[in-house]
Protein backbone atom coordinates (compact mmCIF):
# COMPACT_ATOMS: atom_id res chain seq x y z
CA UNK A 1 0.00 0.00 0.00
CA UNK A 2 2.80 2.32 1.06
CA UNK A 3 4.21 1.66 -2.73
CA UNK A 4 1.17 2.92 -4.32
CA UNK A 5 0.28 5.54 -2.28
CA UNK A 6 4.01 6.85 -2.76
CA UNK A 7 4.24 6.78 -6.34
CA UNK A 8 1.81 9.42 -7.39
CA UNK A 9 3.92 11.64 -4.66
CA UNK A 10 7.11 11.04 -6.50
CA UNK A 11 5.65 11.97 -9.92
CA UNK A 12 3.78 15.12 -8.44
CA UNK A 13 7.55 15.86 -6.69
CA UNK A 14 9.22 15.47 -10.21
CA UNK A 15 6.53 17.80 -12.06
CA UNK A 16 7.48 20.77 -9.26
CA UNK A 17 10.87 20.13 -9.03
CA UNK A 18 11.02 20.24 -13.33
CA UNK A 19 8.92 24.09 -12.77
CA UNK A 20 11.55 25.05 -10.08
CA UNK A 21 14.17 24.14 -12.80
CA UNK A 22 12.83 26.14 -15.32
CA UNK A 23 12.30 29.03 -12.84
CA UNK A 24 15.92 28.85 -11.47
CA UNK A 25 17.14 28.51 -15.57
CA UNK A 26 15.10 31.46 -16.49
CA UNK A 27 16.60 33.74 -13.37
CA UNK A 28 19.73 33.06 -14.37
CA UNK A 29 20.88 29.60 -12.38
CA UNK A 30 22.09 26.72 -14.17
CA UNK A 31 20.17 23.72 -12.70
CA UNK A 32 18.24 20.94 -14.80
CA UNK A 33 17.55 17.61 -14.08
CA UNK A 34 19.97 17.98 -10.67
CA UNK A 35 22.81 18.96 -13.59
CA UNK A 36 25.39 21.34 -13.99
CA UNK A 37 25.13 23.38 -17.45
CA UNK A 38 28.17 24.36 -18.96
CA UNK A 39 28.93 28.11 -19.53
CA UNK A 40 28.32 28.39 -23.31
CA UNK A 41 24.85 25.89 -23.11
CA UNK A 42 23.67 27.69 -20.04
CA UNK A 43 24.17 30.91 -22.30
CA UNK A 44 22.48 30.16 -25.40
CA UNK A 45 19.21 28.64 -23.13
CA UNK A 46 18.66 31.93 -21.49
CA UNK A 47 18.81 33.55 -25.20
CA UNK A 48 16.18 31.19 -26.43
CA UNK A 49 13.73 31.55 -23.11
CA UNK A 50 13.84 35.42 -23.44
CA UNK A 51 10.56 37.04 -25.04
CA UNK A 52 10.76 38.21 -28.78
CA UNK A 53 8.61 41.00 -27.83
CA UNK A 54 5.58 42.24 -25.16
CA UNK A 55 2.58 43.30 -26.83
CA UNK A 56 2.22 46.91 -27.70
CA UNK A 57 0.97 49.80 -25.34
CA UNK A 58 -1.79 51.83 -26.74
CA UNK A 59 -1.39 54.66 -24.13
CA UNK A 60 0.16 57.33 -26.31
CA UNK A 61 -2.26 56.61 -29.43
CA UNK A 62 -5.09 57.10 -27.01
CA UNK A 63 -3.89 60.12 -25.07
CA UNK A 64 -3.64 61.85 -28.58
CA UNK A 65 -7.26 60.74 -29.76
CA UNK A 66 -9.29 60.28 -27.27
CA UNK A 67 -10.16 63.96 -26.74
CA UNK A 68 -12.03 63.93 -29.99
CA UNK A 69 -14.11 61.25 -29.02
CA UNK A 70 -17.85 62.68 -27.23
CA UNK A 71 -20.56 61.33 -26.32
CA UNK A 72 -23.68 62.00 -27.84
CA UNK A 73 -26.94 62.22 -25.38
CA UNK A 74 -30.36 63.27 -27.75
CA UNK A 75 -33.81 64.23 -26.96
CA UNK A 76 -36.09 62.27 -28.45
CA UNK A 77 -40.00 62.93 -29.39
CA UNK A 78 -42.91 60.19 -30.53
CA UNK A 79 -40.69 57.12 -29.57
CA UNK A 80 -42.16 54.38 -30.70
CA UNK A 81 -39.39 51.67 -31.52
CA UNK A 82 -36.23 52.46 -29.76
CA UNK A 83 -34.35 51.36 -26.93
CA UNK A 84 -32.83 54.00 -24.91
CA UNK A 85 -29.49 54.04 -25.76
CA UNK A 86 -30.58 53.87 -29.69
CA UNK A 87 -29.77 49.98 -30.30
CA UNK A 88 -30.27 48.99 -33.62
CA UNK A 89 -32.38 46.54 -35.07
CA UNK A 90 -31.90 44.35 -38.25
CA UNK A 91 -33.33 40.74 -39.60
CA UNK A 92 -32.34 37.73 -40.76
CA UNK A 93 -29.59 38.64 -43.76
CA UNK A 94 -29.86 35.88 -46.41
CA UNK A 95 -28.09 32.79 -45.86
CA UNK A 96 -28.41 29.25 -46.84
CA UNK A 97 -30.69 27.25 -44.30
CA UNK A 98 -29.20 25.21 -41.39
CA UNK A 99 -25.78 27.55 -42.22
CA UNK A 100 -23.93 28.46 -39.16
CA UNK A 101 -24.83 31.74 -39.86
CA UNK A 102 -28.35 31.52 -40.31
CA UNK A 103 -28.84 30.00 -37.16
CA UNK A 104 -26.74 32.91 -35.86
CA UNK A 105 -28.51 35.88 -37.13
CA UNK A 106 -32.17 33.86 -36.72
CA UNK A 107 -30.72 33.44 -32.69
CA UNK A 108 -30.49 37.38 -32.39
CA UNK A 109 -33.21 38.29 -34.67
CA UNK A 110 -35.49 35.70 -32.09
CA UNK A 111 -34.20 37.56 -28.97
CA UNK A 112 -34.79 40.51 -30.14
CA UNK A 113 -38.48 39.69 -31.33
CA UNK A 114 -39.37 38.70 -27.67
CA UNK A 115 -38.34 42.24 -26.41
CA UNK A 116 -40.54 43.47 -29.11
CA UNK A 117 -43.46 44.22 -26.85
CA UNK A 118 -41.14 46.38 -24.40
CA UNK A 119 -39.89 48.32 -27.29
CA UNK A 120 -42.66 49.06 -28.89
CA UNK A 121 -44.58 51.06 -26.50
CA UNK A 122 -44.65 54.76 -27.45
CA UNK A 123 -43.87 57.66 -25.18
CA UNK A 124 -43.83 61.22 -25.63
CA UNK A 125 -40.49 62.13 -24.62
CA UNK A 126 -37.25 60.00 -24.29
CA UNK A 127 -33.35 60.31 -24.30
CA UNK A 128 -31.05 58.20 -26.27
CA UNK A 129 -27.13 57.82 -25.64
CA UNK A 130 -24.46 57.35 -28.37
CA UNK A 131 -20.52 58.21 -29.02
CA UNK A 132 -19.32 60.40 -32.11
CA UNK A 133 -16.19 61.80 -33.09
CA UNK A 134 -14.98 65.20 -35.03
CA UNK A 135 -13.68 64.58 -37.86
CA UNK A 136 -12.47 68.44 -38.27
CA UNK A 137 -11.39 71.56 -36.30
CA UNK A 138 -14.66 73.29 -37.11
CA UNK A 139 -16.56 70.97 -35.25
CA UNK A 140 -18.02 68.40 -37.84
CA UNK A 141 -18.94 65.17 -35.51
CA UNK A 142 -20.07 62.04 -36.92
CA UNK A 143 -22.03 59.55 -35.47
CA UNK A 144 -25.13 56.81 -36.39
CA UNK A 145 -28.25 58.06 -37.69
CA UNK A 146 -29.98 55.68 -35.20
CA UNK A 147 -28.71 57.76 -32.47
CA UNK A 148 -29.99 61.42 -33.70
CA UNK A 149 -33.15 59.55 -35.10
CA UNK A 150 -36.33 61.40 -34.15
CA UNK A 151 -33.73 63.66 -32.47
CA UNK A 152 -35.62 67.41 -30.97
CA UNK A 153 -32.51 68.17 -29.17
CA UNK A 154 -28.52 67.06 -29.47
CA UNK A 155 -25.68 67.35 -27.16
CA UNK A 156 -22.19 66.56 -27.22
CA UNK A 157 -20.08 65.92 -24.16
CA UNK A 158 -16.53 66.15 -24.61
CA UNK A 159 -13.88 64.03 -23.02
CA UNK A 160 -12.81 67.26 -20.54
CA UNK A 161 -16.62 67.18 -19.23
CA UNK A 162 -17.53 70.78 -21.59
CA UNK A 163 -21.24 69.92 -22.69
CA UNK A 164 -21.61 71.93 -26.42
CA UNK A 165 -25.08 72.28 -28.48
CA UNK A 166 -25.00 70.01 -31.50
CA UNK A 167 -27.30 71.01 -34.39
CA UNK A 168 -28.08 67.89 -37.54
CA UNK A 169 -26.92 68.36 -40.68
CA UNK A 170 -28.02 65.85 -42.26
CA UNK A 171 -28.41 61.59 -42.42
CA UNK A 172 -28.20 58.83 -44.33
CA UNK A 173 -30.40 55.63 -43.01
CA UNK A 174 -29.08 53.56 -45.40
CA UNK A 175 -25.85 53.58 -44.03
CA UNK A 176 -26.81 54.49 -40.46
CA UNK A 177 -24.60 57.32 -40.74
CA UNK A 178 -25.71 60.67 -39.52
CA UNK A 179 -23.04 64.45 -39.60
CA UNK A 180 -23.73 67.19 -36.46
CA UNK A 181 -22.35 70.15 -36.27
CA UNK A 182 -20.95 71.96 -33.01
CA UNK A 183 -20.57 75.71 -32.94
CA UNK A 184 -18.82 78.46 -31.35
CA UNK A 185 -14.94 77.08 -32.18
CA UNK A 186 -12.38 76.36 -34.79
CA UNK A 187 -9.71 74.38 -32.92
CA UNK A 188 -11.63 70.99 -31.82
CA UNK A 189 -9.37 68.27 -31.17
CA UNK A 190 -10.55 65.69 -34.01
CA UNK A 191 -9.67 62.54 -36.23
CA UNK A 192 -8.87 61.47 -39.64
CA UNK A 193 -10.39 59.35 -41.07
CA UNK A 194 -7.92 55.75 -42.64
CA UNK A 195 -7.45 55.63 -46.45
CA UNK A 196 -6.54 52.20 -46.09
CA UNK A 197 -8.86 49.46 -44.95
CA UNK A 198 -7.92 47.70 -41.83
CA UNK A 199 -7.15 43.71 -42.38
CA UNK A 200 -8.45 40.70 -40.65
CA UNK A 201 -5.92 40.34 -37.59
CA UNK A 202 -4.97 44.13 -37.53
CA UNK A 203 -5.56 45.54 -33.85
CA UNK A 204 -8.07 47.84 -33.03
CA UNK A 205 -9.65 50.16 -30.28
CA UNK A 206 -12.90 50.95 -29.96
CA UNK A 207 -13.43 54.72 -27.82
CA UNK A 208 -17.23 55.50 -26.81
CA UNK A 209 -19.36 56.21 -24.28
CA UNK A 210 -20.94 52.90 -23.44
CA UNK A 211 -24.21 52.83 -21.21
CA UNK A 212 -23.45 56.57 -20.51
CA UNK A 213 -19.83 56.03 -18.88
CA UNK A 214 -18.19 58.19 -21.16
CA UNK A 215 -14.67 58.24 -22.26
CA UNK A 216 -14.03 54.59 -22.37
CA UNK A 217 -11.51 52.57 -24.60
CA UNK A 218 -11.18 48.62 -25.67
CA UNK A 219 -9.00 46.83 -27.71
CA UNK A 220 -9.51 43.98 -29.80
CA UNK A 221 -8.99 42.79 -32.97
CA UNK A 222 -10.65 42.77 -36.56
CA UNK A 223 -12.69 39.55 -36.73
CA UNK A 224 -13.53 39.63 -40.36
CA UNK A 225 -14.85 41.66 -43.35
CA UNK A 226 -17.57 42.79 -45.70
CA UNK A 227 -20.17 41.38 -43.51
CA UNK A 228 -23.66 41.77 -44.07
CA UNK A 229 -26.15 41.72 -41.62
CA UNK A 230 -29.49 43.05 -42.77
CA UNK A 231 -29.03 46.12 -41.64
CA UNK A 232 -29.62 48.36 -44.96
CA UNK A 233 -29.28 47.80 -49.27
CA UNK A 234 -25.43 49.06 -48.64
CA UNK A 235 -24.28 46.31 -46.21
CA UNK A 236 -20.78 46.04 -45.83
CA UNK A 237 -19.16 45.81 -42.68
CA UNK A 238 -16.43 45.47 -40.66
CA UNK A 239 -16.97 42.74 -37.55
CA UNK A 240 -14.53 43.15 -34.77
CA UNK A 241 -13.83 41.76 -31.39
CA UNK A 242 -13.23 44.48 -29.38
CA UNK A 243 -15.91 44.95 -26.48
CA UNK A 244 -18.61 47.24 -27.92
CA UNK A 245 -21.83 47.57 -25.83
CA UNK A 246 -25.30 49.95 -26.09
CA UNK A 247 -23.94 53.57 -26.04
CA UNK A 248 -20.92 52.84 -28.53
CA UNK A 249 -23.13 53.10 -31.74
CA UNK A 250 -21.55 56.44 -34.01
CA UNK A 251 -17.94 55.94 -31.78
CA UNK A 252 -14.93 55.38 -33.59
CA UNK A 253 -12.85 52.31 -34.10
CA UNK A 254 -8.95 53.46 -34.20
CA UNK A 255 -6.21 51.91 -35.77
CA UNK A 256 -2.65 51.79 -34.11
CA UNK A 257 -2.00 54.77 -36.29
CA UNK A 258 -4.95 56.59 -34.64
CA UNK A 259 -6.68 56.68 -37.71
CA UNK A 260 -10.26 55.22 -37.47
CA UNK A 261 -11.12 52.40 -39.97
CA UNK A 262 -14.61 52.02 -38.70
CA UNK A 263 -18.20 53.27 -37.31
CA UNK A 264 -19.38 51.22 -34.48
CA UNK A 265 -22.93 50.96 -35.09
CA UNK A 266 -24.67 47.50 -34.23
CA UNK A 267 -23.69 44.64 -32.21
CA UNK A 268 -24.62 40.83 -31.91
CA UNK A 269 -25.40 39.79 -28.03
CA UNK A 270 -28.56 37.89 -27.03
CA UNK A 271 -27.90 39.23 -23.69
CA UNK A 272 -27.19 42.70 -24.38
CA UNK A 273 -24.03 43.19 -23.75
CA UNK A 274 -20.56 42.56 -25.88
CA UNK A 275 -19.81 38.95 -26.25
CA UNK A 276 -17.37 40.18 -28.55
CA UNK A 277 -18.84 40.52 -31.65
CA UNK A 278 -19.47 44.26 -33.24
CA UNK A 279 -19.99 45.47 -36.86
CA UNK A 280 -18.22 49.02 -37.90
CA UNK A 281 -19.27 51.00 -40.97
CA UNK A 282 -15.70 51.18 -43.06
CA UNK A 283 -14.24 54.62 -43.21
CA UNK A 284 -14.59 54.42 -47.10
CA UNK A 285 -18.32 54.40 -46.70
CA UNK A 286 -17.98 56.90 -43.80
CA UNK A 287 -15.69 59.19 -45.97
CA UNK A 288 -17.98 59.45 -49.03
CA UNK A 289 -21.38 59.83 -46.88
CA UNK A 290 -20.07 62.63 -45.00
CA UNK A 291 -18.76 64.78 -47.80
CA UNK A 292 -21.96 64.82 -49.23
CA UNK A 293 -24.22 65.51 -46.31
CA UNK A 294 -21.22 68.15 -45.24
CA UNK A 295 -21.93 69.63 -48.86
CA UNK A 296 -25.61 69.07 -49.60
CA UNK A 297 -27.33 67.48 -46.09
CA UNK A 298 -28.44 64.78 -48.54
CA UNK A 299 -26.64 61.70 -50.13
CA UNK A 300 -27.39 61.42 -53.85
CA UNK A 301 -26.88 57.98 -55.26
CA UNK A 302 -26.70 56.22 -58.50
CA UNK A 303 -29.22 54.21 -60.12
CA UNK A 304 -29.50 52.11 -63.05
CA UNK A 305 -33.04 50.45 -62.53
CA UNK A 306 -32.36 46.92 -62.46
CA UNK A 307 -34.09 44.27 -60.37
CA UNK A 308 -31.54 41.84 -59.42
CA UNK A 309 -31.26 38.39 -57.62
CA UNK A 310 -28.12 36.10 -56.61
CA UNK A 311 -26.73 33.66 -59.08
CA UNK A 312 -26.64 30.38 -57.20
CA UNK A 313 -24.71 27.33 -58.07
CA UNK A 314 -27.59 25.57 -60.21
CA UNK A 315 -28.22 29.31 -61.58
CA UNK A 316 -24.69 29.41 -62.87
CA UNK A 317 -24.11 25.97 -64.15
CA UNK A 318 -27.19 26.42 -65.94
CA UNK A 319 -26.61 29.74 -68.27
CA UNK A 320 -23.00 28.25 -68.01
CA UNK A 321 -20.90 30.43 -65.65
CA UNK A 322 -17.77 28.32 -64.58
CA UNK A 323 -18.93 29.46 -60.74
CA UNK A 324 -21.42 31.57 -59.00
CA UNK A 325 -20.44 34.98 -58.98
CA UNK A 326 -22.38 38.60 -60.10
CA UNK A 327 -26.09 39.65 -60.69
CA UNK A 328 -28.92 38.01 -62.51
CA UNK A 329 -31.44 40.64 -63.88
CA UNK A 330 -34.72 39.91 -62.75
CA UNK A 331 -35.86 42.29 -64.47
CA UNK A 332 -34.67 46.17 -66.11
CA UNK A 333 -37.01 48.68 -65.67
CA UNK A 334 -38.89 50.81 -67.86
CA UNK A 335 -37.40 53.18 -69.45
CA UNK A 336 -34.48 53.18 -66.95
CA UNK A 337 -30.98 53.61 -67.94
CA UNK A 338 -30.53 49.67 -67.99
CA UNK A 339 -32.89 49.39 -70.44
CA UNK A 340 -32.57 52.03 -72.70
CA UNK A 341 -28.81 50.48 -73.16
CA UNK A 342 -30.28 47.14 -74.01
CA UNK A 343 -29.79 45.15 -70.74
CA UNK A 344 -32.87 43.04 -70.58
CA UNK A 345 -34.49 40.10 -68.10
CA UNK A 346 -31.92 37.06 -67.87
CA UNK A 347 -28.57 39.18 -68.49
CA UNK A 348 -26.03 38.56 -65.79
CA UNK A 349 -24.21 41.63 -65.06
CA UNK A 350 -20.21 40.41 -63.71
CA UNK A 351 -18.49 43.53 -63.92
CA UNK A 352 -18.81 46.95 -63.81
CA UNK A 353 -16.37 49.32 -65.39
CA UNK A 354 -14.29 46.63 -65.15
CA UNK A 355 -14.63 45.66 -61.81
CA UNK A 356 -15.80 42.15 -60.77
CA UNK A 357 -19.02 41.77 -59.34
CA UNK A 358 -19.02 39.11 -56.64
CA UNK A 359 -22.77 38.98 -55.96
CA UNK A 360 -26.32 41.14 -56.17
CA UNK A 361 -25.26 43.41 -53.12
CA UNK A 362 -21.61 44.56 -54.54
CA UNK A 363 -23.32 45.23 -57.74
CA UNK A 364 -25.84 47.98 -55.57
CA UNK A 365 -22.44 49.11 -53.71
CA UNK A 366 -20.80 50.14 -56.74
CA UNK A 367 -23.32 51.42 -59.13
CA UNK A 368 -24.53 53.37 -55.76
CA UNK A 369 -20.99 55.18 -55.39
CA UNK A 370 -21.30 56.33 -59.27
CA UNK A 371 -22.19 59.80 -59.58
CA UNK A 372 -25.60 60.83 -61.41
CA UNK A 373 -24.54 61.69 -65.47
CA UNK A 374 -21.75 59.81 -65.33
CA UNK A 375 -20.79 56.91 -67.73
CA UNK A 376 -20.65 53.45 -66.88
CA UNK A 377 -19.89 49.88 -68.76
CA UNK A 378 -21.41 46.93 -67.70
CA UNK A 379 -19.80 43.41 -68.48
CA UNK A 380 -23.34 41.47 -69.57
CA UNK A 381 -23.05 37.37 -69.40
CA UNK A 382 -25.53 36.65 -71.95
CA UNK A 383 -26.31 32.83 -73.97
CA UNK A 384 -22.78 32.02 -73.23
CA UNK A 385 -21.08 35.29 -74.01
CA UNK A 386 -19.71 38.45 -72.48
CA UNK A 387 -20.97 41.55 -74.39
CA UNK A 388 -19.93 45.07 -72.76
CA UNK A 389 -22.74 47.94 -72.97
CA UNK A 390 -22.67 51.66 -71.58
CA UNK A 391 -25.29 53.68 -69.82
CA UNK A 392 -25.15 57.07 -68.05
CA UNK A 393 -26.00 56.97 -64.56
CA UNK A 394 -29.22 58.38 -63.28
CA UNK A 395 -30.20 59.62 -59.60
CA UNK A 396 -31.73 56.89 -57.34
CA UNK A 397 -35.36 57.68 -56.54
CA UNK A 398 -36.57 58.88 -53.69
CA UNK A 399 -37.58 55.23 -51.83
CA UNK A 400 -36.02 53.35 -54.10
Amino acid sequence: MLDKVSTPVRKRTAKWLGAAAVAALIAGGAVESGLIIPNAAHAELRSMSQPVQGLPSFADMIDKVKPAVVAVKVKVQNVASRDDEGAQQFSVPDFPPGSPMERFFRQFRDQQDGQQGRRQQPRQFGQALGSGFFISADGYVVTNNHVVDNASDVTVTMDDGKELPAKLIGTDAKTDLALLKVDGGSDFPYVRLADQKARIGDWVLAVGNPFGLGGTVTAGIVSAQHRDIGAGPYDDFIQIDAPVNKGNSGGPTFNLSGEVVGVNTAIYSPSGGSVGIAFAIPSSTVEQVVASLKSTGTVTRGFIGVQMQPVTKEIAEAIGLKEPKGALVAEAMKDSPAAKAGVRTGDTIIAVDGQPIKEAKDLSRKVAQVSPGKSLSLTLWREGKERTVTLEVASQPKGA
